[in-house]
């Protein structure tokens, strides 16, 4: 074997370096981060022998190192290393963990153990000299006027100096200074590298937001005889200022596009629609046109723009409906039969998913064509943002092939880096995994269907899991969802599903409604609302609510208003910890922000009927805080202070509020 080949062979794998995270399929896509957002790299570091190791992250863009953090091990010999490292910029960066030995942590430790042992000058004669070549070789990869070179120096010289005695030779290289310094500075041999791992920082948006779905079709109140008047953006954009002052971010607005006159669904699904029926939206089409078409009684597109304007002055984006399907008299259809499944008796397919029939719209075939599909899909997405719309909430995304969307995002993403995509996908675990890995920004969860303590406590580490390439956002209901908790728990379970949403997670949703505590389904063991808002119109009147003390608007506005105090509420899910409680009607968890140090604790009760009382053990160092401490919280719903520690006695009342969120104090 030749120099080259051996000198090669030699370099591969000299430092061993593996299970590398945070890292997607392998790194077969980039993970996943928001801009400015504490990110923790950790992989496996292993050498053979005894002598000590290093390990470094190194960020970067665009070919060029921008930051390094040196790792360390977690525990006292797991292998395991770690350090939390912040992203700040949006867009694509690198990563790769760099493993080397250490000879001055190697150097430390035996001569440590070796005067330990009562070993002499002459035992300790070959460390000593060892010692001294380290510490020049790192002194002088500093500016020799620096500060830290000459106390390397000195110690250096120390070392090497036969006239002085065995303490006087070791005592400044042995000090906690001369340590601080080779830590900062470290002389690093053998270095090997792991392959680079791609990461993505999205902006904060993609992981955090509060959201509200308002239908603007029913913002239209009614005439003098009490009949629903169809809405248009511009009775839409007056509603505007009561969700922005509920202290949300987003407004999602199902699809607004012309809906499908064939086969249209009346009243609660019925299949006969009535002359003044308004169908669905999501069977998006007809003869006034299609996917980047506004529906005409809901006005223009320069009304949509001024829609989209009204909500930015407030505070808001403005998220859009992304529903592929097609109504059997969507212009698609004549258009572009091929992109359509035809069966064998020349008809087109609808959709079914058994026994459940849906008459008024066509799927997509992504297969036929995919090259026009693709393109067609693409210029729609466009044709949206460059009427303002940065956010789309995308309507079955599962029912979709995986590759289609891994093309449109990344598509999309180079083009406008700021669009975000929420995936409404309440599907196998496999399949909303493989869409977050692929690029959605956030996704639909199984939250809504989470209600007991050890679910919830499951579902929750399984986020926290998926954090590198799943971003959650946990509406408590939708038009499609009323869950029994909802329809028999009464208001305070509206309020106790509000504060687990809204406290769990970056991003929550509300559906237009759940602050009125609209609750009666269409029938018994159903999901569905009676007289649901996607087949009909649904005027509310929000301020005789709020004045008749029928309204949850307070409640949510202050939660909103919680989570734009406390960075640890809208930073990653990853520091989502769950803390032991002795009964399992309530449920204890807390957030803490890496970055200012921000810690917020939840008790929250699971019974809206009955007081729940418990005694909490909180895991401390996930506070920041050793297992003694004392410290201040104060609840952040009520005003109450409270002395706390390790162990606590908690009493929720759901008559006076079930959960504690509590900002805490250190002494």
């Amino acid at each position: 074997m030749d120099a080259a080949a051996i000198e090669h062979a030699t370099s591969q794998d000299r430092i061993g370096i593996t299970d590398v995270s945070p890292v997607v399929d392998c790194g077969r896509f980039p993970a996943r981060c928001i801009d400015g957002q504490v990110v923790r790299f950790s992989a496996t570091v292993f050498r053979e022998g005894h002598d000590a190791l290093g390990a470094t992250v190194v960020l970067s863009r665009d070919g060029v190192d921008q930051l390094a953090g040196r790792m360390s091990m977690e525990g006292v010999s797991s292998d395991r290393w770690r350090v939390d490292l912040p992203v700040d910029g949006e867009g694509e960066w690198e990563f790769r963990v760099e493993g080397w030995s250490d000879p001055w942590a190697t150097f430390h430790h035996a001569l440590t153990a070796k005067r330990l042992a009562g070993q002499g000058v002459a035992d300790l004669a070959n460390d000593m000299a060892t010692g001294a070549r380290v510490l020049r070789e790192a002194a002088a990869a500093l500016p020799r006027a620096d500060r830290d070179a000459a106390l390397l120096r000195d110690a250096a010289t120390h070392l090497a100096d036969t006239t002085l005695g065995l303490d006087g030779r070791v005592a400044e290289a042995l000090s906690d200074e001369v340590d601080a310094v080779m830590h900062r500075h470290p002389v690093r041999e053998l270095v090997t590298s792991s392959p680079r791992y791609r990461l993505w920082a999205d902006r904060p948006r993609a992981a955090v937001g509060a959201w509200y779905e308002l239908f603007p079709r029913s913002t239209g109140g009614r005439d003098a005889a009490g009949t629903p008047v169809h809405g248009t953006f511009a009775t839409a954009a007056k509603d505007l200022e009561r969700v922005a002052a509920m202290g949300f971010d987003v407004v999602y607005l199902p699809p607004i596009h012309p809906i499908g006159e064939v086969n249209r669904k009346g009243p609660n699904n019925s299949l006969v629609a009535g002359p003044d029926d308004c169908g669905s939206p999501w069977a998006v089409g007809s003869k006034d046109g299609g996917h980047d078409a506004v529906h005409p009684e809901l006005g223009g597109i320069d009304d949509f723009d001024a829609f989209v304007d009204r909500a930015a002055e407030l505070g808001l984006e403005v998220a859009l409906d992304l529903a592929l399907q097609c109504a059997p008299d969507h212009p698609w259809v004549q258009e572009h039969p091929e992109w359509f499944t035809t069966l064998a008796d020349g008809t087109i397919a609808y959709a079914e998913n058994p026994p459940k029939k849906y008459q008024d719209i066509y799927p997509l075939n992504f297969d036929n064509d995919p090259a026009g599909l693709y393109d067609e899909v693409y210029r729609v997405v466009r044709f949206w943002v460059e009427h303002g719309v940065h956010v789309f909430r995308v309507d079955n995304p599962h029912t979709k092939p995986v590759n289609f969307w891994h093309w449109l995002i990344w598509r999309v993403k180079r083009d406008y880096p700021d669009v975000v995509f929420l995936a409404e996908a309440f599907t196998r675990p496999a399949m909303m995994k493989a869409l977050g890995a692929r690029g959605f920004s956030q996704s639909y969860t199984y939250f809504t269907w989470r209600t007991e303590k050890w679910e919830l406590e499951e579902f929750g580490r399984d986020l926290v899991a998926s954090a590198a390439f799943l971003n959650p956002n946990l509406f408590v209901n939708t038009p499609d969802i009323l869950h029994a908790s909802l329809q028999y728990g009464g208001p305070d379970m509206f309020k106790i599903r509000a504060v687990l949403a809204s406290m769990m997670s970056g991003s929550w949703g509300v559906y237009s409604g759940y602050e009125l505590f609209e609750h009666v389904a269409v029938k018994a063991g159903s999901e569905e609302y009676l007289d649901s808002e996607k087949y009909q119109l649904r005027p509310r009147d929000w301020r005789r609510a709020v004045d008749e003390g029928r309204s949850l608007e307070g409640f949510i506005s202050r939660l909103n208003a919680i989570r734009r105090e406390h960075p640890a509420i809208t930073g990653s899910v990853a520091n989502l910890v769950f803390h032991h409680s002795d009964n399992d009607a309530i449920i204890v968890f807390s957030r803490r922000d890496p970055r200012s140090g921000d810690t917020v604790l939840v008790c929250c009760s699971l019974d809206s009927h009955h007081t729940q009382q418990t005694t909490v053990r909180l895991t401390m160092p996930e506070l920041g805080m050793d297992w003694s401490e004392r410290f201040t919280v104060v609840d952040e719903l009520t005003g109450d202070e409270y002395e706390w520690g390790e162990a606590n006695f908690v009493q929720l009342d759901p008559g006076r509020e079930p959960a504690h969120v509590l900002r805490v104090q250190r002494w």
